[in-house]
């Protein structure tokens, strides 16, 4: 059973869902300041301090040396140097959830390295928490944030669209997560939605909702 307040919420308008692994590197030109990349087959030239969309961070880089971090792993990398089995996961990684005595699917987890408390919610489409919460985590959404309109089950809602650092459950972690901060005190706990499980496996039996993250 869901919340009574909550159907189903949908916000008008997402952006993109970034990789979350990567599979090879190559170090392709170096500069004072700036290295040019292949990453998975796509070219990048990033400057110190950039983060490209696949999540590859330039920590220094001059004529010789790039230094980069990659899954919070720094590496210094010469000309040439192509990144990959250093960067391999592992075959799957799985996480159950036992239903509680309402038949709710709820876990402990972290974002941006803060200890939260998830409702596992298939039928959510995005992660999503209220102000009290996003305030809690130190999340600036009004500042940092979009502004959108979700729906809920009291109608039309105001938003903020924001991008998190990081979720973790156990021992699953993604990076750069879509999410929504609803104004207001719903959702009364933080839902963790499809911005999240969409990149996982779900299955539920038994009472058990098993995540799994391929690579």
């Amino acid at each position: 059973m869901k919340p009574v307040w909550l159907l189903l919420f949908v916000t008008l308008t997402l952006l993109p869902h970034l990789a979350f692994a990567i599979d090879k590197v190559e170090v392709q030109a170096l500069f004072a300041g700036k290295v040019v990349i292949m990453i998975d087959g796509t070219g990048r030239t990033l400057a110190v301090g950039d983060t490209s969309p696949e999540g590859v961070h330039v920590v220094a880089a001059d004529s010789k040396t790039a230094v980069l971090e990659i899954d919070g792993e720094k590496k210094t990398y010469p000309l040439g140097n192509s990144i990959s089995m250093s960067y391999q996961k592992p075959k799957s990684v799985k996480e159950q959830i036992f239903a509680d005595p309402n038949g709710m699917y709820k876990t402990h987890g972290s974002i941006n390295g803060q200890s939260v408390r998830f409702l596992v919610d298939t039928g959510a489409t995005s992660v999503a928490m209220s102000e009290p919460a996003a305030k809690r985590l130190g999340i600036a959404y009004r500042l940092d944030g979009h502004p959108i309109r979700t729906f809920t089950a009291s109608g039309v809602a105001k938003a903020w669209r924001v991008t998190l650092k990081t979720i973790t459950v156990g021992s699953l972690k993604q990076k750069r997560i879509e999410a929504v901060v609803i104004e207001g005190n719903h959702p009364s706990e933080i839902l963790l939605g499809m911005t999240f499980l969409e990149r996982l496996k779900v299955e539920k039996e038994a009472g058990v909702m098993v995540l799994e993250q391929k690579y």
